[in-house]
């Protein structure tokens, strides 16, 4: 599926605003959510796909292989392992098409290009975008990577010399580093890739199988699944229980812990930097370059 295809989709206006999820209001949740729209330009922006797309990459091969390729390149074993949330068999034939169709260097160069053309295109670089991009590299630079893959191999990338490219990679890092940590939290709450999938989407009030049928779930084993959580009494029909809410609020705190050493290597520079994601997020999506959906804003 081509950029455009994807574009109609999720990157539309919608005819009526949709509602915002209720959501904590954590430092780490709110950085997270205020870098989101800046962090995703390595797929969101058009700028990437105009240059991969005549490569012979579709959207999805793309997204696979561009974020893969921080890791190196692994067996796709390695890539649905460090993912988490996706099909096996359809992630690994994704990742598969995209690393044959072009190799690793040029899928990082044509991110990168592009991601800082899309945010060049769309706000002026200014003052407080360099500090904010040079206060997350610093906070991100030596905290522990342990069990940390993805966050660890976009860490030991070159770091863009633009004040917006640092910016960029600089919420690219805290992005993964949150995954990573969330990942942990679900494994250790004996949680499989679908039942995660499907707490956080019932969490953000999609229906069941919106979210998770993107990432190649079909309606057999979403349901099975569900009744799976409905065994547990975390599911009450279509809608998450009250068990089910405590348990992803539990799962949510967690994951917030596992942020607190980045939480704490940027100090009183935190509020300063979520001013500023926010600022560049809120144009980021006002010119079409993100989602509008804000329920899409929160699952990353």
């Amino acid at each position: 599926m081509k950029f455009a295809d994807i574009a109609a989709v999720y990157l539309a206006t919608p005819p009526e605003p949709l509602p915002s999820p209720s959501l904590p209001q954590s430092p780490a949740r709110r950085l997270r959510d205020a870098l989101e729209p800046i962090a995703t330009q390595g797929w969101w922006a058009k700028a990437v796909h105009d240059r991969l797309e005549p490569l012979g990459l579709s959207f999805l091969e793309s997204y696979v292989w561009g974020r893969a390729a921080a890791l190196g390149e692994p067996p796709a074993g390695v890539v649905v392992a460090t993912f988490g949330v996706f099909e096996p068999t359809f992630l690994s034939a994704v990742y598969e098409q995209g690393r044959t169709s072009i190799g690793r260097h040029a899928v990082l160069a044509a991110r990168e290009a592009g991601a800082i053309e899309s945010l060049t295109n769309i706000v002026a670089d200014t003052d407080d975008i360099g500090a904010a991009g040079d206060a997350l590299l610093d906070a991100t630079r030596h905290i522990d990577a342990t069990a940390r893959p993805l966050f660890s191999g976009l860490r030991d990338l070159a770091v863009p010399t633009a004040a917006l490219g640092r910016l960029w990679r600089g919420a690219e890092l805290v992005r993964e580093h949150r995954g990573d940590g969330h990942l942990a939290v679900c494994i250790g709450e004996g949680l499989d890739p679908l039942e995660m999938s499907l707490l956080t989407e019932l969490w953000l009030d999609y229906s069941v199988g919106e979210y998770s049928s993107s990432r190649g779930y079909g309606p057999e084993a979403i349901s099975a699944v569900m009744a799976r959580l409905a065994t547990r009494g975390w599911v009450d029909g279509s809608v998450l229980s009250a068990a089910g809410r405590t348990m992803r609020a539990q799962i949510e705190d967690a994951t917030d812990r596992s942020q607190q050493a980045l939480v704490d290597a940027l100090g009183a520079r935190l509020d300063a930097v979520i001013a500023t994601a926010e600022r560049v997020s809120n144009a980021i999506t006002a010119a079409g370059a993100f989602p509008p959906d804000p329920r899409k804003r929160a699952a990353g």
